[in-house]
């Protein structure tokens, strides 16, 4: 069996994360046993959620354990299987962690998936057609449930959760306005995934600066958003938001290290009659055939072009990682392993 790679988590972040908080070991791949699945990683997914994962406090799922393997979407290929399912070779997506290698129970729910990489290349299942695809589509479709002609927005536009959302508004006839970081991403938001328009938020200081700008790309309001960020630009949105506008909240990366998100405005959830939806995509695995089905077909027929920023190795996480909390990734994270 092979050596293995790996990271774990070492201790926890006393306010922002830091490379130290992580640990990188060499270990030993134990044999398989019977019903058991050997995954060599060729791609690891980051994620915002990761840095939540750090902490110790309260939150919808338990802490990242001190001294184990970080966790983390992989893609990878099937190197040796004890289980009738797979077969070496396999292209497989799961939840192998930062490392090398994963020994995986054949038969865990939700544990390991086959895909298929004719049409979608392997690495997009870690973003357009993965776990990031899936939180646009579910927080679109189910929470915000636009009807054509409306107009949608959402923050951290260029990244894998606001591309995959801005196609999908797109096909259901909608104004879709995006928020990013820069005049480079904004570009792509437009010019390259089809977005109405996309607002630069480091031009804009405060909320109030950033709603005026909302004001002149959303002239009709706006009647759905999908919220990556918090903070700021919350507020900014709300300010915009027409009677009876859907919120959903898929994260807050602007509060990870621990600073509190006060909401400037929140008498507008009930002058504007506001569904604000909080959701977590692991809780709903009952729509992902259906989501991944239609996020699949929107990547083969080139309606998403989605963008990666690539690690070049497990090593180079860590620093990774803490550019994507940052914003320095351009669309989604990944860490190539092979």
């Amino acid at each position: 069996m092979p050596q293995n790679l790996q990271i774990l988590l070492d201790n926890r972040p006393q306010g922002e994360a830091t490379v130290n908080n992580f640990r990188l070991v060499t270990t030993e791949t134990a044999p398989l046993q019977e019903g058991q699945v050997l995954v060599r990683h060729h791609y690891l997914s980051l994620d915002p959620y990761m840095r939540g994962r750090m902490n110790d406090g309260k939150s919808y799922a338990q802490p990242q354990p001190l001294g184990e393997v970080m966790i983390g979407g992989t893609v990878g290929v099937v190197e040796e299987s004890r289980h009738p399912k797979f077969k070496v070779g396999d292209s497989v997506v799961g939840m192998g962690g930062w490392q090398h290698y994963s020994v995986v129970q054949g038969d865990a729910l939700g544990m390991l998936r086959k895909v298929d990489t004719t049409h979608v290349p392997l690495s997009h299942y870690l973003g357009a057609v993965g776990m990031p695809g899936v939180t646009a589509w579910y927080g679109l479709v189910k929470i915000i449930a636009p009807k054509a002609g409306e107009t949608v927005t959402v923050s951290a536009a260029s990244g894998a959760v606001g591309s995959a959302y801005g196609a999908l508004a797109k096909a259901r006839g909608c104004r879709v306005v995006g928020i990013a970081g820069g005049k480079d991403k904004c570009d792509y938001v437009v010019n390259e995934l089809g977005f109405d328009a996309c607002i630069d938020y480091k031009q804009h200081a405060d909320a109030a600066s950033l709603s005026k700008a909302l004001r002149d790309a959303c002239p009709n309001g706006i009647d759905g958003h999908f919220e990556n960020v918090g903070g700021k630009v919350l507020d900014a949105v709300m300010l915009r938001t027409n009677a009876f506008a859907r919120i959903a909240v898929c994260g807050m990366i602007a509060g990870y290290d621990g600073a509190p998100l006060p909401m400037a405005v929140p008498s507008l959830i009930l002058i504007n009659r506001m569904k604000i939806e909080g959701f977590i995509v692991s809780e709903h695995m009952e729509v992902w055939p259906e989501a991944l089905q239609e996020l699949g077909q929107l990547v083969a027929t080139g309606k998403l072009r989605p963008r990666e920023s690539v690690a070049p190795n497990l090593a180079s996480a860590p620093e990774a990682f803490l550019g994507l909390l940052k914003g320095k990734n351009f669309g989604k994270q990944l860490v190539k392993l092979i």
